[in-house]
């Protein structure tokens, strides 16, 4: 999972009656009602306290620090407690959330072992805060934590019930890592992290199983990667798993307002500054000569960059204007400016690194297109920014993709075909007024389906499931 901006801290109905002990720091909070008879379910809402525990929180803004960060905002909001567990982060603590408080533990800067280092250490904090007050529901975001099944025991016989939720997996990364190497992607072992996950991949799935095994409940990111750990990790016979796909910040991710004139002003510079700036980009029209084309995450093999910069020249015979702007991190950005040489498309092809969370929204909701070409995800969180922000998506045929992506926001393409990709961002190009239309219909899932309030939702009714199970 991933998010390639920076701080958006700036930025920012329960379906059962849950009855829990009284103890001074639990209140009950029944909303606008006169007497439990004169409330409908959705109206009630008990307080919890949850312990969220996830390997990624902010700073560390990966996808998992994303979701994690925004879910304890919106089950605070909802009048629960919440606690987070995560590790600590040299230089930089973590936001402020009223309603959220951060608990930080030391963890071993080894990749891959970093997560039984840090399972340990956050085991131990976890057992000290319920001492102190009561914890009602752990909530684990795998694989990024890696406990035992001895470990798993413990925690919900001493501590409370737990909920894992299942954010991809050690073996579906390290098969896209293979698969983006069958397609000529980076090689792997120029990244340290990459390299780890190929090596002790395996080895480390146990600990996913042990989660599987022993958690009260385990939630999927997608049917994808429930199907995945079926086929991988054999679960028991009466393993339950739901489905729960995480939301994006909708108040980050919006479309653009043509009459907010400092929005617009925001707009033109964006475009004048990929050179993409014909009159129509800069009046947000669709039907441009100078198409701004936007992938955004980490550079790493898996994320199909090369494969991308292998289509542009394609692209390019039918959209000699066009821009493609690549927002990311990591260990890639030499080699694929020195392919963009090769291939002659220098010019046209920019590489950002360093934008503030503003930026790249702004970037989403100026785009005309975004392009993700990934191997391998869990979910992916970059296809519902997009569409957040009015903007139309060419996502790839494969894994949680389509379950997200099709006709209406976008179009799909099949895995490692440069071809099929080029033809799609070139039909897409080609039909400006069905290209908005599909892109406001993208913004309208989001809100009907993708916001963390719905993940909240989702989740207080599954943490009481847990709780009575």
């Amino acid at each position: 999972m991933d998010n390639a901006g920076t701080d958006p801290a700036r930025a920012f109905e329960t379906s059962r009656l849950m009855v829990l002990p009284f103890n001074r720091s639990r209140i009950a909070t029944v909303r606008a009602c006169q007497s439990l008879k004169s409330c409908s379910t959705s109206q009630m809402l008990v307080e919890m306290h949850v312990a969220i525990v996830s390997g990624e929180y902010p700073p560390r803004w990966g996808g998992i620090g994303s979701v994690s960060f925004h879910l304890a905002a919106s089950l605070a909001r909802r009048g629960h407690q919440v606690t987070v567990i995560t590790r600590k982060n040299r230089g930089k603590r973590a936001p402020r959330q009223e309603g959220v408080d951060v608990i930080e533990v030391g963890w071993a800067p080894i990749p891959m072992q970093f997560t039984r280092s840090y399972g340990k250490k956050a085991l131990k904090a976890l057992k000290t805060l319920h001492r102190q007050q009561r914890v009602d529901v752990v909530h684990l975001l795998l694989p990024l934590i890696s406990w035992t099944r001895k470990q798993y025991k413990t925690v919900i016989r001493d501590v409370a019930p737990i909920v894992s939720t299942l954010n991809g997996s050690w073996l579906g990364e390290r098969e896209g890592m293979k698969l983006a190497a069958k397609h000529r992607e980076a090689a792997t072992w120029k990244n340290p992290n990459d390299l780890a996950i190929l090596l002790t991949g395996g080895w480390f799935s146990r600990f996913e199983r042990s989660g599987i095994l022993e958690s009260n409940l385990c939630v999927a990111i997608s049917e994808s990667t429930k199907n995945e750990f079926l086929s991988r990790y054999r679960p028991p016979a009466d393993w339950r798993c739901e489905v729960v796909r995480w939301g994006v910040d909708e108040k980050v991710f919006h479309p653009l307002d043509r009459d907010d004139e400092d929005m617009q002003l925001q707009h033109e510079e964006t475009r004048k500054q990929y050179d993409s700036a014909d009159e129509a980009a800069l009046s947000a029209e669709p039907d441009t000569g100078t198409p701004l084309l936007l992938a955004v995450g980490r550079l790493v093999a898996r994320k199909g960059y090369r494969l991308l910069l292998r289509t542009m020249p394609e692209i390019l015979k039918k959209n000699p204007h066009a821009k493609l702007v690549i927002v990311g991190r990591g260990h890639m950005r030499k080699t694929l400016l020195k392919q963009a040489i090769n291939l002659g498309i220098e010019k046209s092809v920019f590489i950002e690194s360093s934008l503030s969370f503003e930026e790249l929204a702004q970037l989403y909701r100026s785009a005309d297109l975004v392009i993700y070409p990934s191997y391998y995800e869990g979910q992916g969180l970059i296809p519902l920014e997009a569409m957040a922000s009015g903007t139309a998506v060419v996502t790839v045929n494969n894994g949680p993709l389509p379950e997200m992506v099709d006709s209406s926001v976008g179009s799909l393409f099949s895995l490692g075909d440069s071809k099929d990709l080029a033809m799609k961002v070139n039909e897409e190009l080609a039909h400006p007024q069905q290209r908005r239309v599909k892109g406001l219909a993208g913004r309208d899932k989001i809100l009907d389906i993708y916001t963390y309030d719905h993940n909240a939702t989702a989740y207080e009714k599954l943490y009481e499931d847990a709780r009575i199970s």
